[in-house]
């Protein structure tokens, strides 16, 4: 098994791993206990207020980047052909986890006004996974170059 392939295939572990872990620890006061908050407990308390668009985080921050993981080993594999190759990229611009990630960066950068915020060790994996997922994409999607044609011998 290549590098890509295996480096491709742990996503398939570490993004729900990321989803579960604490990406940040917020509090109201300094004084109060810190609560953890990860992709899953964001996306309960979203369920609460407007599930449509839990639904809609569910869908491109978790469903389509394992779909573009899956999509990417077949491709590397040799399963998937190199047509889908188009549709791999499309894929990768639904899975809206980097998106998502840089929400989080901002909301950590910015605080949340009276309280305080920690980064949680979730944060680094789930930064992580998307940057490996991102630079796989690239390897993969990318076209190989044109084989040029040997000069003529002179022998």
């Amino acid at each position: 098994m290549t590098l890509p392939r295996l480096a491709n295939l742990s996503l398939l572990l570490l993004f729900p791993l990321a989803w579960i872990a604490p990406l940040l620890k917020a509090g109201v006061l300094p004084l109060f206990a810190l609560s953890e908050i990860s992709v899953l407990s964001g996306i309960g308390a979203l369920w609460e207020k407007d599930k449509f668009l839990a639904l809609v985080v569910i869908f491109f921050a978790m469903i389509a980047p394992i779909g573009k993981v899956l999509a990417l080993e077949g491709l590397l594999s040799g399963r998937l052909s190199a047509r889908i190759k188009p549709w791999l990229y499309h894929l990768g611009r639904l899975a809206m986890a980097d998106v998502f990630l840089i929400a989080i960066y901002i909301t950590a950068a910015k605080g949340i006004g009276i309280g305080r915020i920690e980064i949680g060790w979730g944060l680094y994996l789930f930064t992580f996974c998307v940057l490996l997922s991102l630079g796989l994409s690239i390897f993969a999607i990318r076209k190989p170059k044109e084989s040029l044609p040997h000069p003529p011998s002179t022998d």
